[in-house]
């Protein structure tokens, strides 16, 4: 008869998803592995396959949880479509979720990282990116809608734009720059939307 496991599989997966958030793929080792998560080589192999399949389950978590939070954040829930994006942004640049500085977010890290060598991988980037852009559409859509942005703004266009700058506030973030300098990028950026309709 096999023996239960001794540990629990979800919790291995998030220890191993903050192992990789600051590390990286390549920097982290099975051996790394192995001693954050306290598992033999053959007990991790056995449960996740390889690093890999444990790589992409640690993104799937990362997304599950991160993707929720940029939603319910972009939610404007009667609140100005401006400073929904404003606060948003500089949440994103000045309050990890962990509290630990200049670790930048896991799948922007880790597009960076792996970039389109990994189908695997980037289908999960792109999925997760594509959340973020829909979240975006949907707020300056409603800001549209009720006057706060001009009619006539180019959705895409402006999606694109915040979402280009959102990667590059991450990049930044990772690299230690002057938040002030960040919420000075933050500020331009939203005011590029234009004036009230």
């Amino acid at each position: 008869m096999a023996r239960p496991r001794q540990f629990d599989e979800q919790d291995a997966v998030v220890r191993a998803t903050d192992l990789f958030w600051r590390r990286g793929y390549h920097a982290t080792s099975v051996r790394d592995l192995g001693a954050e998560l306290k598992l033999t080589p053959s007990s991790l192999y056995r449960t996740f396959t390889d690093k890999h399949t444990l790589f992409l389950r640690t993104l799937d978590h990362y997304r599950a949880t991160e993707s929720a939070q940029a939603e319910q954040r972009l939610d404007a829930a009667g609140r100005p479509v401006r400073q929904v994006l404003r606060d948003w942004m500089l949440w994103l640049v000045s309050c990890p979720s962990d509290g630990e500085a200049g670790r930048g977010c896991f799948v922007v890290n880790t597009a960076t990282e792996l970039g389109i060598t990994d189908a695997q991988v980037r289908q999960r980037t792109e999925a997760a990116f594509e959340v973020t852009r829909q979240a975006l559409r949907s707020l300056l859509e409603e800001g549209c809608h009720h006057g706060e942005l001009p009619a006539d703004l180019d959705t895409d266009a402006a999606v694109e734009l915040l979402f280009t700058t959102v990667l590059g506030l991450r990049v930044r973030e990772r690299a230690g720059h002057d938040p002030a300098r960040l919420a000075t990028t933050i500020d331009v950026a939203i005011q590029a939307l234009g004036r009230q309709a």
